[in-house]
């Protein structure tokens, strides 16, 4: 069934750039592994790139958040069987996911992808997997390893609840209004719930402290807090309190964290 009606301009507000090439989206699609048996949870689908190719997977459910009332009108009328959420994701209570095990996927609005996945892979505990597309610097911070440029505050806290894998880059010609910048394709697969941080709220507070002075030594940023914990903790690691934030591993900030 195809919408006959006039494309729908591009909001900038919402930071819409809507895909058009049919092999990028039936590869992202893919990339999430879809079967029959899934609930699957597409974040800001726009007019259907995506949405098109999930419907053909047979899903038990699925489930659209949209927050442009005249695309989610569109998607509701296009797909009667897609469950059409009209709300802004940054506002989705991601925890009352943890009722099932479910996927997300989608194509995130560049301004809000970071927070989005920040929020979401540390509150849905029945996640199976998740692909998001977000700009390629992003990308490359979920993914990158300690000790480099790219290793930043969230890939510390991300890489504390999830494996992140860099699919392949997407050009901005495959949209309308085309980007200035590349775009890529992550997926996340959780770690086991057991072996997420203790207290997120502690991990959240020193990656941001941390990464706040990143060019600073460690000792340095932690210095009105030192005590003989922090300094035994250093100790028992092996890493000398003169390293920069991006040289511990997402785990180390964990345990840190809770030294504090």
């Amino acid at each position: 069934m195809s919408d006959e009606r006039p494309k729908h301009r591009a909001k900038k507000s919402l930071g819409q750039n809507f895909l058009k090439d049919q092999n990028i989206c039936r590869k992202i699609v893919d990339a999430i592994v879809p079967t029959e048996n899934d609930y699957i949870i597409e974040i800001g689908p726009g007019r259907g790139a995506l949405t098109e190719f999930l419907v053909e997977t047979d899903a038990s459910k699925l489930v659209a958040l949209e927050m442009d009332d005249e695309l989610a009108l569109r998607l509701d009328e296009r797909w009667p069987n897609l469950e059409v959420i009209k709300m802004d994701a940054l506002k989705f209570p991601w925890e009352s996911l943890n009722e099932r095990p479910c996927k997300i996927i989608g194509n995130l609005p560049y301004n809000v992808g970071s927070k989005l996945i920040w929020d979401i892979v540390s509150k849905v505990n029945t996640l199976q997997m998740a692909v998001f597309m977000v700009q390629h610097e992003v990308a490359n911070r979920l993914t990158a390893q300690p000790g480099t440029k790219a290793f930043g505050g969230l890939t510390a806290w991300v890489k504390n609840y999830c494996t992140t894998t860099y699919l392949f880059k997407v050009p901005p010609t495959v949209f309308r209004p085309q980007p200035k910048i590349d775009s890529a394709v992550v997926r996340f697969a959780p770690l086991p719930v057991e072996e997420w941080p203790a207290d997120p709220k502690k991990l959240s507070e020193l990656i941001k402290l941390l990464f706040q002075q990143r060019r600073k030594q460690i000792s340095t940023i932690l210095k009105k807090r030192w005590n003989d914990s922090i300094e035994e903790w250093f100790e028992l690691e092996g890493v000398s309190p003169k390293v920069r934030p991006e040289n511990l591993t997402p785990k180390q900030f964990s345990s840190l964290s809770e030294r504090l």
